[in-house]
């Protein structure tokens, strides 16, 4: 039997930009996106700590060490500049191999960055 479960999470990040006119996705700094084992491109989920929105969209990469968390196109209506998110994502796996596993988990700072 295949489940899915955690693979990745940052939890409590700050919005920093939400930019409606870019083609889309979630840019992260890189720091964030290796501390919490994500990659480019990798489908991500966006949980808004202020106001309950969940969405999904995709990680694009963010000058290292800038603490930036830009919510672009559709989802730059879901959240606010300074706005707190949690941003997870999921691995399907076997489920013996699940009951193993140990998700990636970080808790940036106010400044968004790895404490």
């Amino acid at each position: 039997m295949q489940i899915q479960i955690l693979k990745s999470k940052i939890h409590r990040a700050t919005v920093t930009e939400a930019d409606l006119n870019y083609k889309g996705s979630i840019t992260i700094d890189e720091d964030l996106i290796e501390g919490a084992n994500l990659i480019e491109n990798e489908k991500v989920e966006v949980l808004n700590v202020n106001n309950g929105a969940r969405f999904e969209t995709y990680v694009i990469k963010g000058k290292r060490g800038s603490g930036q968390i830009c919510l672009n196109g559709p989802a730059a209506r879901q959240a606010l500049v300074g706005d707190i998110i949690i941003v997870v994502s999921y691995a399907t796996m076997d489920f013996e191999e699940a009951k193993k596993f140990k998700p990636a988990l970080i808790y940036p700072n106010a400044q968004n960055r790895l404490k």
